[in-house]
């Protein structure tokens, strides 16, 4: 179960880390049930979003929102430019 330790990862890092790590998860997640990308996929989709993003303090929602958008940008350019496939 490599998500669950991206997961336990993310809340280490703290920060917008786990922001990042849902994100990236949710995009994964619907890129598979689409037929887009396979299931062994999404671990190695949030892994490099988790890698992609630096952390910051998750000092207000919009902090937390911006890494909402950054990782979901990522992970949809991953998939899309088939860096992950």
């Amino acid at each position: 179960f490599p998500c669950l330790g991206l997961a336990r990862g993310a809340l280490r890092a703290g920060g917008t880390s786990p922001a990042v790590l849902n994100a990236a998860n949710e995009v994964a997640v619907s890129a598979f049930l689409q037929g887009r990308i396979g299931f062994l996929s999404i671990a190695a989709l949030v892994e490099d979003a988790l890698a992609a993003i630096t952390a910051e303090p998750a000092q207000s929602m919009a902090a937390l929102a911006d890494a909402d958008v950054r990782a979901r940008r990522h992970a949809s350019h991953a998939i899309a430019t088939g860096a992950i496939a």
